[in-house]
C-alpha cells in the first residue's frame, strides 16, 4: 500500500475487521515494524530508527488514543492527564485542557467514577496533552454508544481545529469518513479507495 497524508488534516482509515487497520496505525506509531517498504513522518525514516530512537519518536511526536481506555486507575483524571505532560517537551497546559475536555468538574475523580465517555476524554487528553504533530487514535468510540460517541468525535474535531494536530482514525463506521478531510478505504491489507470530501459535515450531524 501507498498512501500520504497533509499535516493538520483529519483522515479516516475504513475497513472491515481484519483488513489491517490497527496494524496500519501500530507501525505508524512505531509500535510495529514492517517487513518492507518505508515509513517517513516528516523528515523522520522509521525502519532506520533503533529501539532507543523510536521510544523518542513515541514520545515527542505521537499521541495514541485506544478503543480501550488503559487509564491508571490510582491516579485521578489530573493525574492520568499530567503523566502524559512529563515526558513531553513542550506540554500544553493541563488545566486549560481539561476545561476544553468537559472534564473540570470531575478533575479529582479516580476512573472508577467516571463514565465510559469521560474516560476516554481523559484518554484523549492524556494524547493530546504532550502536543504532538500526530493523534492516532484507533476505534476512540467503539465501546461507547450512540449519544457518546458522537461527543467524542464533536471533541476530537474541536481538537483538530484548535491545534492543527495530524489526525489518522481508525474505524469501521462509514458515517463517520463525513466529517473527514482524507478516507483511505483498506481491504485485505491492501487502500482499496484513497479520496477526499470537499463536503466535510460536523460531527454533531452525523447519523448512523
Amino acid at each position: 500500500m501507498s498512501f500520504s497524508l497533509r499535516q493538520g488534516e483529519f483522515c479516516v482509515l475504513l475497513g472491515p475487521s481484519g483488513s489491517g487497520k490497527s496494524t496500519l496505525l501500530n507501525i505508524i506509531g512505531g509500535i510495529d515494524t514492517v517487513d518492507c517498504g518505508t515509513i517517513q513522518i516528516g523528515d523522520t525514516v522509521l525502519e532506520t530508527m533503533d529501539d532507543k530512537h523510536l521510544t523518542q519518536y513515541r514520545r515527542k511526536h505521537v499521541g495514541y488514543v485506544f478503543q480501550m481506555y488503559h487509564l491508571i486507575p490510582n491516579l485521578t483524571v489530573t493525574e492520568n492527564i499530567e503523566t502524559g505532560a512529563y515526558i513531553a517537551d513542550d506540554p500544553l497546559d493541563v488545566n486549560e485542557l481539561i476545561k476544553i475536555l468537559g472534564l473540570w468538574d470531575h478533575r479529582d475523580k479516580f476512573p472508577n467514577q467516571l463514565s465510559g465517555g469521560q474516560q476516554q476524554r481523559v484518554s484523549i487528553g492524556r494524547a493530546i496533552v504532550k502536543n504532538t504533530s500526530l493523534l492516532l487514535c484507533d476505534e476512540p468510540t467503539g465501546a461507547l454508544d450512540y449519544h457518546t460517541s458522537k461527543e467524542i468525535l464533536t471533541l476530537i474535531e474541536t481538537i483538530n481545529a484548535r491545534y492543527g494536530n495530524t489526525i489518522l482514525m481508525v474505524t469501521h463506521n462509514e458515517a463517520i469518513c463525513h466529517m473527514a478531510d482524507h478516507i483511505i478505504h483498506l481491504h485485505d491489507g491492501t487502500v482499496r479507495n484513497d479520496t477526499f470530501n470537499h463536503e466535510k459535515v460536523s460531527a454533531v450531524t452525523l447519523k448512523w
